[in-house]
């Protein structure tokens, strides 16, 4: 399951889009709000997508929270007939994400992009800080649509751009938006042969 993911997206790209999208940017928000990564890994810091009133703010949050009794971090999250309060509905801005596939180390390294668009999001639901740690987020994941099935048995759900007002305001069922897109929404390169 997704454990590392991009984010080298542009800044004037991002605010442009979310124009288009007509969902808003904070006054006070710059491109230190989304710092470029070519890995974000479970448990660093990085910046989800929330609503702050009439517009969409970028929050630093920590990737993954700790399951009860195990302690094991929560960075993926089964959004199979559930529901999500608005309220904590969160989208995880990224420009690819990765799967890795193989037996044994070093895994073959798979690169997931969007087609048409230089950022995707990825659907996720976050938690208020705790005594042990910070706000935080998990992604959320679905059965594998036909560009992820061949390389695992899961996969994160990535929303368009034009439904991301949808999954943060609650507009839409969850059962509709946490699906697998359509076969030939996303671009597969690999990065990285394994053994």
């Amino acid at each position: 399951m997704c454990n590392d993911y991009e984010r080298v997206i542009r800044w004037a790209e991002y605010r442009a889009l979310m124009e288009a999208l007509e969902l808003g940017v904070p006054a006070d928000e710059t491109e230190r709000d989304l710092p470029a990564s070519a890995s974000t890994r479970i448990t660093d810091m990085a910046p989800v997508m929330r609503t702050r009133g009439n517009v969409v703010a970028l929050s630093p949050m920590r990737w993954s929270w700790p399951a009860p009794g195990s302690g094991k971090p929560v960075f993926n999250f089964r959004s199979d007939n559930r529901r999500f309060r608005k309220e904590e509905r969160v989208l995880i801005p990224a420009s690819a994400f990765f799967e890795y596939v193989g037996a044994r180390s070093p895994k073959t390294k798979y690169r997931f992009t969007l087609k048409d668009t230089p950022i995707l999001a990825i659907a996720g639901i976050w938690k208020p800080a705790a005594q042990d740690r910070p706000e935080a987020f998990t992604m959320l994941t679905t059965e594998p649509g036909a560009d992820i099935a061949p390389y695992h048995d899961r996969q994160v759900v990535v929303v368009p751009p034009g439904r991301w007002a949808d999954w943060l305001y609650g507009d839409r069922p969850e059962a509709e938006l946490c699906q697998p897109l359509p076969a030939g929404s996303l671009r597969v390169e690999a990065v990285r042969r394994g053994s």
